[in-house]
C-alpha cells in the first residue's frame, strides 16, 4: 500500500455535464433513480421518458449513481450510451484511472454511507456534489487498478452466475 497515493474522488473524476435530446431516447436508454435497482441490483426498463427537449447524457462505461437516497446503493456501469434524469449523478474517469476501479471505488460501502452522512434533506435525502467530490480515497499506479478491478469484475460475475 506504500505505493498507493490518497487523492480526494474530484481528483480523479469529474461529473458528466453534456446533455442529449429527449427524442433520442427510448425507454432502454433512459436511466432514472426508478429503473435503477437498490444494492447494486442493475436496471430495469423506464416507464417514462422525460418531458423537457434535453437530458443528461452518460456514455458506456461512465458510472451512475442515483443521487436521491443513497442508502438504497442505486449504481450501475453504463453498458451503452444514452440519456438519464438530473437525480442520477454521472462520474467519468479521468486519464491514468481505470474506469472499471472507479465503478468498484463508487459501490463501496463506505462511499455509501460517506454520501448518507454528508447528504442534505430528510425525507428525500440527496448527496452533496461539492462532498461527494471531497470524498477520501487510495488509488494505486493504473496497472495496479486494472487488476484488482478485473479481480473484481470476475468475482461478480461467479455471484451472478451462481445467482441465477
Amino acid at each position: 500500500m506504500a505505493e498507493w497515493t490518497e487523492y480526494r474522488l474530484g481528483d480523479i473524476c469529474t461529473f458528466g455535464k453534456e446533455k442529449t435530446e429527449v427524442t433520442s431516447l427510448t425507454n432502454e436508454t433512459y436511466i432514472s433513480t426508478e429503473n435503477m435497482l437498490p444494492n447494486r441490483g442493475g436496471l430495469t426498463k423506464a416507464t417514462t421518458l422525460p418531458t423537457g427537449d434535453y437530458t443528461p447524457s452518460f456514455e458506456e462505461d461512465d458510472t451512475l449513481v442515483s443521487n436521491i437516497r443513497p442508502y438504497f446503493k442505486k449504481i450501475w456501469k453504463a453498458t451503452f450510451t444514452g440519456g438519464c434524469s438530473a437525480d442520477v449523478l454521472v462520474f467519468k474517469a479521468n486519464k491514468n484511472v481505470s474506469k472499471d476501479y472507479l465503478y468498484y471505488l463508487l459501490a463501496d460501502d463506505e462511499f455509501f454511507k460517506y454520501s448518507m452522512t454528508t447528504s442534505k434533506g430528510t425525507k428525500m435525502p440527496r448527496g452533496d456534489k461539492v462532498a461527494i467530490m471531497n470524498y477520501p480515497i487510495l488509488l494505486p499506479n493504473l496497472e495496479a487498478q486494472k487488476k484488482i478491478a478485473a479481480l473484481l469484475s470476475s468475482l461478480d460475475d461467479k455471484i451472478e452466475l451462481n445467482n441465477r
